[in-house]
């Protein structure tokens, strides 16, 4: 019967990065040495480490989620009592007399001025102007409409002394949260001067030679109504803002 030679081939050492021959006694022979010794306790050492690293690093994430989640909920517990203290009418949370919380606009309202104010912008707004402005622009109004009422009395009554027309004091409290001193929109002076400089040419409007309508296509009709429509949807989604937040 005929044999045959069969090679046994090598075997890769994954801590030595090497090929030994395969058969017992050259394995049993590399794993015994230094070499391969050494290589395998340092493969160890460098997996511990990794391991105490991740373990580490896990216990500082649980560590910082915990803090975040603390935080978290003593704010939301905050915002809970202040929010039903101003549902409840306790006036006492509302930083300033005479401002009081109006859950319903979302603003703070004084009933001595009918302003309303915004802690978020700091601007004010009233009825009677009709948009929102600063902190001076408002309370400049108030005073203005008062001396109007107060002028109006003192008309129908006769001779009244001259005490009583005076313009009389705003009682409002100081305004929870930051004043704006300047527009958000203001002129843009001209350069080199503070103020801008009127014009010397007087601006004359030329008139209509005839007093005959404008004739408007179909076309242009349509397209202003259209404008119009959706104008009026915008400030129909912006009547609860009172215009604070306008884009047209």
């Amino acid at each position: 019967m005929t044999e045959y030679w069969v090679s046994q081939g090598n075997k890769w050492c994954d801590f030595c990065k090497i090929f030994i021959a395969n058969n017992p006694f050259s394995i049993r022979t590399h794993e015994l040495g230094k070499r391969h010794k050494d290589n395998v306790a340092k493969k160890l050492s460098t997996m511990q480490k990794e391991s105490d690293k991740k373990d580490k690093e896990q216990q500082q994430a649980a560590r910082a989620l915990q803090q975040i989640e603390a935080k978290a909920k003593k704010s939301y517990q905050k915002d809970l009592e202040n929010s039903q203290r101003n549902v409840d009418g306790d006036t006492s949370a509302a930083p300033g007399d005479g401002w009081v919380f109006d859950s319903t606009s979302g603003y703070y309202f004084d009933k001595s001025t009918g302003l309303y104010y915004d802690s978020n912008s700091g601007f004010y707004y009233s009825d009677g102007l009709g948009k929102w402005v600063t902190q001076e622009e408002a309370y400049k109004s108030v005073q203005t409409s008062k001396a109007d009422v107060g002028q109006s009395s003192s008309s129908q009554a006769k001779a009244p002394p001259a005490a009583e027309t005076a313009v009389p004091a705003i009682k409002g409290g100081p305004a929870p949260g930051r004043v704006v001193t300047k527009p958000s929109n203001p002129m843009r002076p001209i350069k080199g001067k503070g103020t801008p400089a009127p014009s010397a040419v007087p601006a004359n409007k030329r008139k209509r030679e005839d007093g005959k309508p404008k004739v408007i296509s179909k076309e242009e009709e349509a397209a202003l109504k259209a404008r119009e429509a959706a104008r009026k949807r915008v400030e129909d989604r912006e009547k609860p803002l009172m215009g604070l937040y306008r884009t047209y």
